[in-house]
This record gives C-alpha cells, structure tokens and sequence, in this order.
C-alpha cells in the first residue's frame, strides 16, 4: 500500500447530436445537478475504455470517441475530490435514458446550457469545446481529422 495520495483519474463525455445538442446528465447525487457524462476509471483500464463504459452506464448509448480533448486538473474541479479529467469527444447511438448515478439524460443547445445549474467544471468544457470546435471549422478541419492523431484506441 502506497503511503501517499494521488489524485483520482476520470474520464468526461461531450456526446454532441447532429442537430448541435450537447447530451447531459441530472446527477443522482452530490454534487446535484446536471453534468456531462463520465466518472472514475477502474484499475487497469484505459481511458477509452472507461469512457466509452461510463458513457454506456450513464446514457445507455453506444459510445463512439471521436478523438480526445483536452485535460483538467485543477483540485477544486471537484469539491468531493482531486480529479484529474480527460475529456473525449464521442457520438452515441441510440435512445439516451439516465441510467446508473444519473436521473436522466437530456439534450441541451449550447444556449440552454449557459443557464443551467452545471455540477464540476463541466460549463467551462463546453465553453471551450464549442470555441475549439469553432477553430477547427475555420481551419477546415474537424474533431474526427483530430481523432486520427489523437485516439490511442
């Protein structure tokens, strides 16, 4: 048993529709309200696969990734614990039905987002996933040509 303490790795889902929806879920529990779709990766798992299971467990979609996005550490993201979050881009198919330690699953247009009680950090990840994406489509790119470089499959 190791005799310090490390933060605990977790692993965050921007499921977006066709039409621009962004997918959240309603926290069963603290800290309440809504949130995107992730949590904790289990010993020996990849961050692929906890995401693409924690998708699954909390919207009952079937999980595609996209590519990653970007990291977050910063030890207040969590007021319960110290996260470090990685946050991957996905498509689900399917119905979307809060399973698991989500109430349910629900899709927002980035403008109801902005006035929604979001639980973490979770509002400036949208905000930044929505300017990045923005980037990319000037640039002529997409989160899928990401993908190719950025997904460790």
């Amino acid at each position: 048993m190791k005799g310090y303490k490390n933060p605990d790795p977790t692993v965050d889902l921007i499921i977006e529709g066709e039409d621009g929806k962004i997918l959240l879920i309603e926290r069963k529990n603290e800290p309440y309200g809504w949130a995107l779709p992730g949590g904790f990766v289990d010993y020996g798992e990849t961050l692929e696969a906890a995401a693409v299971r924690e998708g699954k467990e909390e919207t009952n979609l079937d999980i595609t990734l996209i590519s990653q996005f970007k990291s977050y550490s910063d030890p207040k993201r969590d007021k319960r614990y110290h996260t470090i979050t990685k946050v991957f881009v996905a498509k689900g198919e399917g119905e979307a039905v809060g399973m698991d330690d989500a109430k349910r699953a629900k899709w927002f247009s980035p403008q109801e987002i902005e006035s929604l009680d979001i639980a973490f950090d979770h509002k400036k990840i949208i905000k930044e996933y929505l300017e990045f994406k923005e980037f990319l489509k000037e640039k002529g790119l997409t989160f899928e040509d990401l993908g190719k470089y950025l997904l460790n499959g």
